[in-house]
């Protein structure tokens, strides 16, 4: 019973930070239908933004993890003005192509500014142990979770209440109707590139804050969002939520019940993947789209 309480809650709290990375990939996909394969990019962006404003220049961190998140939007907003917003009206497969390459360019940014080699970062939530139920889960697990559930509040009413969050919503309902009323799309894109950069940036920290160091292999974490929003529903943001605590729970059991030398925990949610696929192509919660030729 312990374990699985364990297991759950560190499942859940890893199932939160993918939801958040998926949540960002999701938008840039209602909003302009842009595959974004450098989610996991922006991911590792904002942990290293972070360890410079916070570890290189040293300020005081709740200020360094603010202005590390204003830079990570800024990136956001480059990359859909100097990279994306010139490919409007080209194949699907060039824009797809290009977010690809991409995730190359942003890596190799990283690695010529900061190396390769992995670097201590500061930590920002306490990892005392807290015991519940008879399980013993870090502190920092249990943060990681409230603060998703914060940052995904706050951009619930931001989408419900704001202006740019309603010209949102039109948008990714129909492009051409919210143009009509004088929605100016290109600005819809950047605010979803800078949503989708923050959110990254938001999962990078609180993953840097959990593992205690910094490293490109953070951005693998991006490659965990494909389960999670081909299971959630590529379209649906309540879907990356729910996709993306399934899939942190599916990869924590596999890992914490199965042979270790098997490794399943690493590849069952991309198994999970391929059935989806198989079985409900469109997700969860996706739109289910049916075209007559």
């Amino acid at each position: 019973m312990e374990k699985l309480i364990q297991l759950s809650l560190s499942g859940i709290a890893n199932g939160a930070i993918y939801a958040l990375v998926a949540l960002g990939f999701v938008l840039i996909f209602k909003s302009s239908d842009v595959i974004n394969f450098a989610q996991g990019e922006l991911l590792m962006i904002g942990a290293y933004l972070t360890y410079m404003t916070v570890q290189q220049i040293g300020l005081f961190w709740p200020i360094g993890v603010v202005i590390a998140v204003i830079l990570a939007a800024v990136v956001g907003v480059l990359i859909e003005q100097l990279v994306l917003r010139p490919l409007i009206g080209e194949p699907a497969i060039s824009v797809i192509m290009v977010t690809i390459g991409l995730s190359s360019v942003l890596r190799a940014i990283v690695g010529a500014i900061w190396g390769i080699t992995p670097l201590p970062a500061p930590q920002f939530l306490p990892r005392d142990p807290v015991n519940i139920l008879g399980a013993t889960v870090g502190m920092d697990k249990l943060l990681a979770i409230g603060l998703a559930l914060l940052l995904f509040g706050i951009l619930t009413v931001f989408f419900r209440t704001s202006s740019e969050g309603i010209a949102m919503r039109a948008v990714a309902d129909d492009q051409q109707a919210a143009l009509s009323m004088g929605i100016s799309i290109k600005r819809v894109w950047a605010v979803a590139w800078a949503i989708a950069a923050v959110t990254a940036a938001a999962g990078g920290i609180l993953l840097m804050s959990i593992f205690g160091g910094v490293s490109g292999t953070i951005a693998h974490v991006g490659l965990l969002v494909f389960p999670v929003v081909i299971l959630g529903g590529l379209d649906s943001i309540p879907g990356a939520v729910v996709g993306g605590i399934i899939i942190g729970l599916i990869e924590a059991f596999a890992g914490g019940y199965l042979p270790p030398e098997l490794g399943m925990g690493h590849v069952t949610p991309f198994i999970v993947l391929v059935l989806i696929l198989l079985v409900r192509p469109y997700g969860l919660f996706g739109q289910k789209l049916i075209e007559r030729v």
